[in-house]
């Protein structure tokens, strides 16, 4: 019997200290911690200003241009083409050729899509640039000045091609089976005496001097803008040789490309700009616009130094660093299905990706072409959610946490009260890269045409932060 009570009396001697760690348990080691030493995990919320604002020019990219004119809700644009093409260097045409072996040189375009109305006619011209041409080592702006590069004296086709970006007259199927858009325009004979007579192909710096490049651009409709994917130049010619004793004539072609080798500049302008950017402006209080190509980005102005404060105050003599800072950017306008579509109220989607940058740090990173850091730019992108009533909505995310951390422990560096960014609509080239399956490998300002309308700060905009000091 005294063995079986003292066993008794052990188990419950065990309850009573396991009872005893339990009810200590979400306090386990705060008893020998000095207040000083203690984690401080806090979070606030803070309101800030957002507003739309305009620059005259964004840098023109080649991996697609426009080319049309469209008027759409945000003002009516006009588009056109000059770029430089390809030799293909080191090649020679057979011995005996002459300009007389040539029997047409066309014009090649091909579109990937269009905005606007897809059976309403436009008229496209091409002419030589025949005053300067680009260097293949510096940027050029799409406000440049079109006549510093060509005098438009004679257009080299035959007539103005008229197109429908909805004929397939001359489109073609690729390997794949799937429908490419093109457009043909077969050249007029002096331009094809002058292009057949450059024979030498030994540099490309030595044929932009005889062949300076060419300006592609519309003289009526201005119902369609059509996303210009590849634009070449093809000579057809022929050549006799000798074969098992008897004379033979062979026809071939040689395609001159506006590919990465060489430069294509897109002259973009919008009618009356500054009346429509202010009346966006004027709207600012509850909503925000992004328009692309045009320009027109939103700014948001964060409280940097009362964000700052803030932290400081209630992480005193503690080492800052913020685990969340969420912004989510609310979209008002509906992405639609395809670009191609004939409503005037859906030619412009909201942009696929959103890039958050510095202020400060725009030229600079699009000069260089940076891709998005911790340290000046976020990319957000387009994503589809459901709100508390069960409604489809839009919007971007942007996690600021690391941002803000380097912001706060450079806190004697910090001399601006407020913090800029802008808000830029971008196109996205992704690549597998190691264990990364779609890796960010180019992020430049977008060409193709898009509107995002958001919500401003005022009404539905703020930045949630997560923190700790330690």
């Amino acid at each position: 019997m005294n063995k079986r009570f003292a066993f008794i009396g052990v188990l419950a001697a065990v309850a009573c200290v396991w009872s005893a760690c339990k009810n200590d348990e979400t306090n386990i080691g705060e008893g020998v911690l000095e207040d000083h030493d203690k984690i401080v995990v806090l979070c606030d919320t803070f309101k800030f200003e957002s507003e739309v604002d305009s620059c005259d020019a964004i840098i023109s990219q080649a991996d697609s241009v426009l080319l049309g004119e469209v008027e759409t809700d945000y003002g009516l644009l006009r588009a056109s083409v000059l770029t430089q093409l390809a030799c293909p260097e080191g090649y020679s045409y057979p011995p005996d050729f002459t300009v007389d072996s040539v029997d047409s040189v066309c014009l090649f375009m091909y579109y990937s899509s269009w905005t606007g109305n897809a059976n309403a006619p436009l008229a496209i011209n091409a002419y030589m640039m025949d005053k300067e041409t680009f260097e293949y080592s510096h940027t050029y702006a799409t406000d440049l000045k079109v006549e510093d590069y060509c005098s438009r004296d004679k257009s080299i086709l035959t007539n103005h091609r008229i197109v429908l970006a909805s004929e397939k007259l001359d489109s073609v199927r690729n390997s794949d089976g799937k429908y490419i858009p093109m457009i043909r325009m077969k050249v007029n004979d002096d331009f094809m005496e002058y292009f057949a007579s450059i024979q030498s192909f030994t540099t490309q710096e030595e044929f932009n001097k005889k062949f300076k490049g060419l300006l592609l651009e519309t003289s009526f409709g201005s119902s369609t803008m059509l996303n210009i994917s590849d634009i070449a130049l093809g000579i057809y010619y022929r050549f006799g040789y000798k074969k098992a004793g008897k004379d033979t004539v062979v026809h071939d072609m040689k395609a001159f490309y506006a590919n990465s080798e060489v430069r294509t500049v897109n002259h973009l302008y919008y009618q009356d700009k500054q009346e429509w950017v202010e009346k966006l402006q004027g709207d600012s209080d509850t909503y925000n616009y992004i328009i692309a190509p045009a320009g027109v980005y939103t700014r948001l102005r964060f409280p940097i130094k009362r964000i700052a404060d803030v932290i400081e105050e209630n992480t005193v003599l503690k080492r800052p660093y913020v685990n969340k800072a969420a912004v989510r950017v609310h979209v008002e306008n509906n992405p639609v299905s395809s670009a191609n579509v004939s409503k005037r109220e859906e030619w412009l989607s909201p942009a696929s990706h959103m890039l958050l940058i510095r202020e400060e740090s725009m030229f600079r990173f699009f000069l260089f072409r940076e891709l998005p850091s911790d340290t000046c730019a976020l990319l957000g992108q387009l994503t589809q959610g459901v709100d508390s009533a069960g409604n489809t909505i839009y919007y971007y995310n942007y996690d600021m946490s690391d941002f803000l951390t380097r912001e706060l422990r450079n806190r004697t560096e910090l001399g601006d009260t407020i913090l800029n960014m802008m808000l830029v609509p971008v196109s996205v080239e992704t690549a597998s890269v190691s264990s990364t399956p779609s890796a960010v490998t180019s992020v430049r300002q977008q060409q193709t045409m898009s509107a995002t309308k958001i919500r401003s700060a005022k009404s539905g905009m703020q930045l949630e932060i997560v923190y700790s000091g330690f």
